[in-house]
Order: structure tokens, then sequence, then C-alpha cells
């Protein structure tokens, strides 16, 4: 149902811890699963994504319980796990798929998988030629390369892999497939992507070998249950991020947040461009360093951006781009093809919301180009369904001079569903 939002002449204020990291949870979820003993994971995401991922596991013959924010995990070894009785449900969650599915790879279970109808569009390729490659097979039930899906799993082979595309994803589906298997998994990388994998794995017990580009995994390792605190999501704080460098006379402090060097692309783009920002490293919790952002209304100009810092910020580049409306000239985006392969195409959807709003955009292939600054004026958009996108939507209503309706704005439990509550908690003199 379509939604109004309109917070002009408001700004951005105080403090806010953002929910638990999405990558994380899951993360934390598959490898408690195949570890032996009980895993407490505190500060777990509940959004629909990760739900995905319990529910998958619950289906595979683990015990979890659930108390608020924190989980249980019961692992009794990857042995343990069963052939579930049903198809497992995927929901919109890419990250459950993908990782899943490397380790579905190498078990001896025939698997049906299924999704919502945004991810049954989305390609598996990537995940399933390397797999193939390793041993696995595969049955697309309706397109190629697509759920739903039949995996039938055994046992693998090692391989070395060079990675297509920038992918944590890939890498780690590869990863948990090699953690299964006879052997020494390597995979290579061209640019690094998130590591939180490798630190989870290490947190196990596990041992994983990162020389340069080279990723290396021995197979048939033990794991051991262990306590985890996920920390804040920084996806989910780049919104707050954005907000307050936009909205002149903000200043926000974001506490307990996630600041691995390999998610904090979007901050070091956005210094760059002049951007009042200060992150601080105050504890790790295991090998991730947790710490606080701070951040104030900046002027900005534009700046280039490197391939490689891309896989840092894929999933801020939408809020990149809102940002660029205000900045002093031309700000260029390239090297982002990838978003055309998210939730929907975030090129065309996030140009379409611009344009939509009065700002000066345009996108190629791989690139947008923001034209600003420019005031955004109001008017009606399409989330296209994706939560990024409709919560990149209401931070663009906080500077427009009229209401912005949003088509739909459920998708937000993704992978933020306090998103509206931390929203007033940051904007108390604002009626949402």
């Amino acid at each position: 149902m379509a939604e109004q939002f309109h917070y002009n002449g408001g700004l951005i204020n105080g403090k806010v811890k953002v929910p638990g990291d999405k990558s994380i949870s899951h993360r934390a979820v598959m490898l408690a699963s195949i570890a032996d003993g009980e895993t407490v994971i505190d500060r777990f995401l509940h959004s629909e994504d990760c739900r995905r991922t319990i529910e998958a596991f619950k289906s595979l013959g683990v015990h979890i319980s659930e108390n608020g924010e924190q989980v249980k995990v019961l692992g009794k070894g990857v042995n343990s796990l069963r052939q579930p009785n049903t198809t497992l449900d995927m929901g919109n969650s890419g990250t459950t798929t993908r990782l899943l599915i490397g380790l579905l790879s190498a078990l001896p279970f025939n698997i049906h998988l299924n999704g919502d109808e945004s991810l049954i569009k989305r390609p598996m390729g990537r995940v399933l030629n390397p797999l193939t490659e390793m041993g696995a097979q595969f049955f697309p039930m309706k397109d190629e390369n697509k759920l739903p899906l039949q995996v039938k799993g055994g046992q693998l082979q090692p391989i070395t892999y060079r990675l297509p595309v920038d992918s944590a994803q890939v890498k780690s589906s590869i990863l948990l497939a090699g953690l299964l298997t006879n052997g020494t998994t390597t995979v290579i990388e061209n640019n690094p992507t998130r590591d939180h994998t490798e630190k989870m794995l290490s947190a196990f017990g596990g041992s994983v070998e990162v020389d340069g580009q080279h990723i290396k995994v021995s197979g048939k390792q033990s794991l051991k249950s262990t306590n985890i605190t996920v920390p804040g999501d920084p996806s989910s704080a780049a919104f707050w991020i954005a907000a307050a460098v936009i909205t002149p006379g903000s200043h926000l402090i974001l506490e307990e947040v996630g600041v691995n060097s390999t998610r904090m692309g979007l901050v070091n783009v956005l210094k760059r461009m002049g951007a009042n920002i200060n992150v601080s490293v105050e504890r790790y919790i295991g090998d991730e360093p947790v710490g606080t952002i701070e951040v104030a209304y900046s002027e900005l100009i534009p700046t280039a951006i490197t391939e490689q810092e891309i896989p840092s910020m894929v999933d801020e580049i939408p809020l990149l781009a809102l940002i660029s409306t205000q900045t002093k000239g031309e700000m260029k985006i390239n090297h982002i093809k990838e978003l055309r392969y998210k939730e929907t195409d975030r090129i065309e959807a996030t140009v379409s919301i611009l344009q939509n709003l009065g700002a000066t955009v345009f996108s190629s292939e791989d690139q947008i180009v923001v034209k600003g600054p420019t005031e955004l004026k109001g008017g009606s958009v399409q989330s296209e369904n994706d939560h990024r996108m409709a919560m990149m939507a209401v931070i663009a209503s906080i500077i427009s001079d009229e209401p912005v309706t949003i088509d739909e704005t459920d998708c937000i439990n993704v992978s933020y569903p306090t998103f509206f509550e931390d929203m007033r908690l940051i904007m108390k003199e604002i009626e949402l």
C-alpha cells in the first residue's frame, strides 16, 4: 500500500544503535549449525532474510531457539544434518540461497530450493558454475541457473577458482563447500570483498589462510561452538549517515556499529568529498572491529571512485547517488554493473526514483551520473519491492520540498524491521 512521507524542515540529531549486521547474522547461524556444541548469538538481526536462514537449518534438523535478539543454536556437527522433507523456502534472501547452496553441495542430499518472485529472477550461475566444477549437480525446475532448483550434493573435489565477479556471496559459497571437502580449496579475488566468512570461521575455531588475493580453506575441519555478539549493520547505518550529511543542521552518533574495512567504502568516499565523519574503533568482537561513527551535515564536492572500492560499498550506491544530488558538481559513479543483479535493477530504480523527485541524473550500463546540487521537489516513486530502494526514498523525503509517495515499504522488513522506530528516535521533533 502506498505511503506518503514529508519531513522537510526537520533534522537528524541524537544517538542510535542500528540492528545487528545481516551478513554476520546469516553466517553465525550457518556455522553454528555445523559446529559442535551450543552457540549463543546476541543482537541477531530478526529480519525476513535472516529468518530464512534459521528456518532452513531447522528444516535440516538443527535445534534453534529464539528469545528476543538472542538465538541459541545447538550444533552437533555437519554429519547430524538430515534430508528435509519439504522444499526450502529462501524467500527474498540471496545470501541464504547462495551460501546454503555451497554447504548443500557437499552433503549427500537431494534438496529443492525456491524463493519469492524477486529471488527466482536473480542469477545463481555464479555459484553453480564453480560448485559444478567441484562435482555438485544442479537441476533447475524452470529457468537455467535460477530458482526453483534441485541441489544434488555429495563428495566434492577441491578447486582453485578466480572470481569472475566481485562477490562475497560467491566467495563464501565456495569456501563453505571447501570446508566440507577433502583437500585445499582456493578462491582468488580480483578486488577485496566482505570478509565476514573468513573472520567467522576463525571465531568457530576454523582455519582460513589469506595471502593477498588468495583465500584458502582446508577441508574436513571440525568447528567448535562459540558465543557471538553481532555488531550493528553498517549498511543500515549508511541510511542515517546519508540523512545527516545532506540535511542542514544535523549531527548524529551511531553506536556499536561494525566498522570492518571491507564495509567502509561509503564512509571513505564521503570523507574524500568533504564530509564531516569520524570513525573510532572501540573494541573487537572476535576479529570484527566495532566502534562509533559520528557524522554531521557537510557541503560536498564530487570525487572519482575506483573499481576496487565498489565491493566495499555496493549496497550503498543508491544512497551515494542521492547524496550526490546535493553535491556541488557532476558526480560519476562507475563500475557498478553488479547493481543490475540485486533484488531489482538498482541502477534503473535509483535513476527512476531520483528523476521523479526532480534530480538531474542518468545512467549507462555500469554508471550513474548525477549533476548537483538540485532541490528535490517530491513526487511518486516505485520501490520495486526492494528494501534498500524504499529506504533511500524515505531518506530523500527529508530534504524534498513536497511529499514523497512510495508505492510499497513493507519490503524494508527484509533487512531493517525497526527502520521507522529508529527514524522517530533521531527526528524527535517530527511527527511521523
